[in-house]
């Protein structure tokens, strides 16, 4: 105690301190993290395992035990002072019942009170202030740190200071700054507490309870992704600004089109720096960029001009399906929202049911609050005309106009407005959103579907909320672990009873992206803002060296087999134009059926391991978009994608009696058609193909650095890869795989091979479906004869050519043609025991 009032006191030093610390860490597997000089203490826990509860009952926790009066909880934001309050309203009478009715006070700092300080100061009994850091973090403005008349001349900071409190920092990653720093320290705290599930920063880490973790301990609700795809529609142009970046010397703008390639258009991001330059040109030939000119690029407002008038700022697109996306993504949420409340009011008794909520973010308010925006006129088509199906007649759903609202930011007019989610506007719609949340987890509230712009981005999570649906007009650019840890948090019923391992606990994100790119994302921002470990690459650093055997060019097996098949060869194909012609034609008329441009709804289940972040797709939903009606130059293109002849050409494509399906989709006809002749073409070249000797031999020993062909003297490889041998080129061998592992100890293990090789990169069979690498040359003592046998063998899962791939297929009949004429046994084999 002192002249202004009771304080916290610690009897312990700094050495007992540090000790007591390391044994939590080695208790909690937290061995080997560095300490930090200072009672500055780190607990990292996953978004939605509910942190704020637990930093609540460690309070009650230290003044049961150790009696422990003031505690300070210092926030960020708003939105998330406001979740604190509301977490000591509802927690208050659940903490009773574990701790007795100790008394207790808590509040929110307020600047035009701060005579409240002095009974947090003064006060005997357990006191709970809770304050934001822009409230002291300013001493030249903060009332804080201005002395006060009503404190007898004194600032109230100096009250806090006395009392020692214990610290605790809500999302301490947000008040890392110097000047936030300096704040804390000067509250005079007796210890900080840091809670958080993406520290910026560890200080003496006590306890980690990560994404992985929380994910298998079922902390969390099961992750699914429903994307919505706009597949490539190659019948018109698209076009997407993704960034414009200036320097010194010149202006560069990355777009993303449709470049021709030699199997057909596919999408890349192209680099243009000079006005003038051609979309045209840099799409290989594509007649739909013709008139696409650069005429400027405005880097200070952020934007691509072309000579047809076309502009397009950064994230936009031409060509895009992009309102048909958000109208599906709309559909598909609601259809998961509906089926979700079905499912609950099948498998949960009355009286025990939950309240199930859908969470929209959008990046346009005027799209939702005006009354001919499009989004909300999409919503409520699609609830309208879902609510009326039978299967959901039990749920006895309320009409539109109240199963929906928006919470947004307002101007001084009280209009909605797009913001960036830290303004004063801001911080209104998040005291109205979390004034409301416990409201709208009653089932006798019919608000469902929550629309939001910024202001629920952080601070605001719903237990209930089971779908997560992000509206944008151009790609999302939300974190993937924030934009899913809105919804994260396990569910509750309706008797506020926590719903723990129920298969119910899922979170649905409906993606304008596929689940693979999510996935990929979301592990990405694990392993980068926690530490996760997942899969790694291989080290560089963790190389050796491998070195050739000294013998190798006296070894009598090896030269031998070198010499059977170091000879290059050339080939030549004859095929009857005829016979092309017809079997083209039928495989035209036998392809997949032509179906017109489409959005696809792919929904899958994420699910997040020790291994990593893998997918499941559960299920597929498709929607046609209406053709361009363009129909290209279709002999041009599949003359330059095959370099027949037009007559050729043309022949097969009447002969196919599939022209008409031109008209339902020209550029994925003209795909499949080009597909189907190449690969009739390449078929006929296999078939009549033959090897005949160039004259030219590969070297057996690398002579100069630039030759081609050659074993080195010595390679330097990933270790973890290698395997050690005795009758090969090298000690240790390289092996990409299991099969090439155990097929090479099968080897060198076997009595009867003396010598065994897999054949290097530089080692190549041309053929007409590209360079075809053998996998091992092989000498084979014959038991009987005493002869030996120099072979050449392909190891696959299956011997069988029908299993392979095409090209596999091509190459392994290409192998035999070039080694038949070499006079070399060449076979396809499972394992070693089949050679």
């Amino acid at each position: 105690m002192t002249e202004l009032g009771f304080g916290n006191e610690l009897m312990l030093d700094w050495e007992t301190v540090l000790e007591n610390l390391q044994r939590i860490q080695i208790r909690n597997g937290i061995n080997q993290a560095p300490i930090h000089e200072g009672m500055d203490f780190s607990l990292e826990m996953e978004t939605g395992t509910g942190k704020t509860y637990v930093y609540l009952r460690t309070i009650h926790e230290l003044h049961a035990k150790y009696g422990f009066t003031k505690f300070i909880i210092v926030v960020p934001s708003v939105a998330i002072r406001e979740g604190v309050m509301k977490n000591l309203e509802i927690t208050r009478e659940h903490f009773e019942d574990i701790y007795g009715r100790q008394p207790f006070d808590y509040w929110v700092y307020d600047s035009k009170r701060v005579s409240s300080l002095r009974q947090f100061a003064t006060s005997n009994q357990l006191q709970i202030l809770v304050i934001n850091i822009d409230a002291f973090n300013r001493k030249a403005n903060n009332v804080i740190h201005r002395e006060n008349d009503r404190l007898s001349g004194q600032k109230p900071i100096e009250l806090v200071q006395s009392t020692h409190p214990i610290v605790i920092l809500d999302e301490p990653q947000n008040m890392e700054s110097t000047q936030a720093k300096e704040a804390i320290a000067s509250l005079n705290p007796l210890c900080t507490l840091r809670y958080s599930a993406t520290h910026r920063r560890m200080y003496n880490l006590l306890y980690r309870l990560g994404p992985v973790k929380a994910y298998e301990m079922k902390l969390v609700k099961r992750i699914e992704v429903d994307s919505v795809i706009d597949d490539p529609d190659f019948n018109r142009p698209f076009i997407r600004l993704e960034s414009i970046t200036p320097t010194k010397t010149k202006i560069t703008a990355k777009l993303t089109i449709d470049v021709q390639a030699e199997d057909g258009p596919s999408r890349k991001t192209v680099s243009v720096s000079q006005n003038g330059t051609d979309l045209f040109d840099l799409s290989k030939g594509r007649p739909a960029y013709q008139g696409y000119i650069v005429d400027h690029i405005d880097a200070g407002n952020g934007y691509i001009a072309f000579t047809n008038g076309i502009t397009l700022y950064v994230g936009q697109a031409v060509g895009a399906h992009q309102d048909d996306v958000m109208r599906v993504q709309i559909q598909e949420t609601v259809k998961e929202h509906l089926e979700k409340e079905l499912r609950v009011y099948k498998e949960f008794p009355e009286g025990k049911r939950l309240k199930v909520l859908s969470l929209f973010f959008i990046d346009r308010v005027a799209n939702y609050v005006e009354a001919d925006g499009k989004i909300r006129k999409w919503f409520e088509e699609a609830y309208t005309e879902l609510a009326q199906k039978p299967r959901y007649a039990v749920l006895e759903l309320p009409p539109v106009e109240v199963v929906h609202n928006g919470y947004f930011a307002t101007d001084r007019k009280g209009m909605a407005k797009d913001t960036s989610g830290n303004t004063q506007a801001d911080d209104e719609a998040y005291e109205l959103i979390m004034k409301h949340k416990e409201r709208l987890l009653s089932r006798d509230e019919p608000l469902r579907f929550i629309f939001s712009h910024s202001a629920l981005r952080e601070g605001w999570d719903n237990p209930n909320v089971f779908q997560i649906c992000t509206l944008n007009e151009t790609r999302s650019e939300i974190k993937k672990r924030q934009e899913i840890g809105r919804g994260l948090r396990l569910p509750v019923d309706e008797t506020g009873q926590r719903i723990i391992d129920h298969p119910v606990n899922r979170l649905t994100v409906i993606a304008n992206e596929s689940y693979d790119d999510f996935a990929r994302s979301l592990q990405t921002e694990i392993e980068e803002e926690t530490g996760d470990k997942f899969p790694k690459p291989d080290n560089k650093r963790q190389r050796r060296i491998v070195r050739r055997r000294e013998d190798l060019r006296d070894n009598k097996d090896f030269v031998e087999l070198w010499n059977r098949i170091k000879h290059k060869t050339r080939y030549t194909v004859e095929y009857d134009t005829n016979v092309l012609i017809e079997r083209a034609a039928e495989a035209i008329k036998s392809m997949l059926a032509v179906a017109a441009p489409s959005l696809h709804a792919v929904k899958s289940g994420i699910d997040i391991t020790e291994q990593g972040v893998s997918t499941e797709l559960l299920s597929v939903r498709q929607e046609s978009v209406t053709p361009s009606g363009q129909v290209p130059d279709l002999i041009g293109y599949i003359q330059r994608q095959t370099e027949l002849t037009r007559g050729t050409i043309a022949e097969i494509l009447i002969r196919s009696e599939r022209l008409n399906d031109v008209f339902m989709n020209p550029q994925q006809f003209l795909d499949f058609a080009t597909r189907a002749i190449r690969e009739t073409l390449q078929h006929l070249m296999i078939e009549g193909i033959k090897y005949e000797l160039t004259g030219q031999e590969y070297e057996m020993l690398k002579k100069f650095k630039e030759d081609d062909g050659g074993f080195e003297e010595e390679l330097n490889l990933y270790e973890s890869r290698l395997v050690k041998v005795n009758k090969s080129v090298y000690d240790r061998i390289e092996v990409d795989s299991n099969v090439e592992l155990e097929f090479a100890k099968g080897l060198d293990s076997r009595k009867d091979i003396r010598f065994f090789v897999k054949l290097p990169g530089w080692f190549k069979i041309e053929t007409p479906v590209g360079s075809y690498n053998p996998d091992w040359a092989i000498v084979k003592q014959s038991e009987n004869e005493g002869t030996k046998l120099y072979l050449v063998r392909e190891t696959k899962g299956s011997t069988y050519l029908g299993d392979l791939r095409d090209s596999e297929q091509a190459k392994i009949r290409c192998g035999e043609a070039h080694f038949g004429r070499l006079n070399v046994d060449y076979r396809v084999v499972k394992s070693a025991q089949e050679v």
